[in-house]
């Protein structure tokens, strides 16, 4: 009988974790995410209250501040956010047309996991949990999972 308790050679190494809660690390990722959310929120047409629910709950002085000035250190949270939504943008851009894709973000879904409700409503009600279940929807379409 084989053992599978190793894995079998192989010429490529999996990438290191990147460590969150290293300040360094977030400071170097941070003002990209920023702008690149404001840019995928444009694009979807998402309303300010909800792009500040999708970061975590931000309040508004705070949120049109980052909004003006993107060179900042997002907390780890926010961070994680904003790189989910930033993989269910680029995933959408893969599976659709740019006109659908920034569409479908807004668009009832028959999908049972979304009963009929915008991925949006879906992700604003569910936080971090649902935007980790679009995403792996998403990945899952493009036959990546």
């Amino acid at each position: 009988m084989a053992s599978f308790s190793t894995y079998p050679a192989t010429l490529h190494e999996p990438p290191p974790l990147i460590d969150l809660t290293a300040k360094a690390e977030r400071a170097r990722l941070s003002p990209a995410a920023v702008r690149t959310f404001f840019n995928i929120m444009n694009r979807w047409n998402i309303r300010d209250e909800d792009a500040r629910v999708l970061l975590g709950g931000m309040s508004n002085g705070p949120f049109y501040d980052m909004k003006k000035n993107p060179d900042r250190i997002l907390d780890a949270d926010r961070l994680i956010r904003a790189s989910y939504l930033i993989g269910i943008f680029k995933a959408l851009n893969v599976l659709y047309a740019e006109k659908l894709a920034d569409a479908w973000i807004q668009l009832p879904n028959s999908n049972r996991l979304f009963g009929g409700r915008t991925p949006l409503a879906y992700m604003i009600k569910g936080g971090l949990p649902a935007m980790q279940t679009v995403r792996r929807l998403l990945d899952a379409r493009q036959g990546g999972l």
